[in-house]
């Protein structure tokens, strides 16, 4: 059978690959501190006999787009939004440290502070605790401050410190679970150069607009793909009539 049937099929379902990413990236438009996913299509050469102008187009991913996303200032005392470069720290379901932008901090029934996912938040010792307060409030480095249940707002006493970290761009790399991550499982310093304001989220970096017009090339490249694989097979066919009349 003819070769360009299987660089079409190749084709098809490299794109159809890459729409998915493209689907997943508008689906997290509104997510707070969402990173859009990036690939690119690269030619591979066919393996084998043929002729050496046929590639297959291949998806390589390229990894995360870590710019930054707008602020939202909401008002809410255990919402936080890095300012410029930095990572929050938090301990995924494995266990294993992690990293987010996504500052919509909540507190469990038990005083344990997390993230909207439900990802322990870490701090100088490990995962923070915060006791039964009338008032939490959270500073610029990180410092968790808090009034106890029943005190006057003269008792306010720091309760914990967010892990506020800075790796390298280039050793990070987004995991299944949806946190950034250190190659090799490795964890990050904290970095007191990191700060961060309360009251305000940061929003996906995902731009809808270009989302789309990515979204339609990539059908309208699949539909080429589709239509290559249909001209192979007519191809074949009239081959195969020939043979018979001879």
């Amino acid at each position: 059978m003819d070769r360009s049937m299987y660089v079409a099929m190749t084709g098809a379902t490299q794109t159809m690959r890459a729409q998915a990413e493209v689907a997943h990236n508008l689906a997290n438009a509104d997510t707070v501190g969402f990173k859009a996913q990036m690939s690119a299509f690269q030619p591979l050469a066919v393996q084998g006999p043929g002729l050496a102008t046929r590639v297959n187009g291949v998806a390589f991913g390229e990894g995360v787009d870590l710019r930054q996303g707008g602020q939202i200032d909401t008002g809410r005392t255990l919402d936080i939004a890095v300012q410029g470069n930095g990572w929050i720290a938090v301990q995924g379901a494995d266990g294993a440290e992690g990293y987010t932008r996504a500052g919509d901090l909540r507190l469990t029934a038990d005083g344990m502070l997390t993230d909207a996912r439900g990802n322990l938040v870490l701090g100088d010792g490990g995962p923070i605790s915060v006791p039964q307060s009338t008032q939490v409030s959270i500073g610029s480095d990180g410092t968790i401050s808090a009034i106890p249940m029943g005190q006057t707002p003269n008792t306010v006493s720091a309760v914990g410190r967010i892990k506020l970290v800075n790796p390298p761009a280039g050793e990070l790399s987004m995991g299944t679970d949806g946190l950034m991550h250190l190659a090799g499982g490795a964890t990050a310093s904290a970095d007191p150069a990191v700060s961060i304001k309360s009251g305000a989220l940061e929003s996906s970096n995902v731009n809808p607009s270009k989302m789309l017009v990515q979204m339609i090339e990539l059908s309208r490249q699949y539909e080429l793909q589709v239509r290559g694989l249909k001209g192979a097979d007519e191809n074949a066919q009239a081959a195969t009539r020939l043979l018979q009349v001879t």
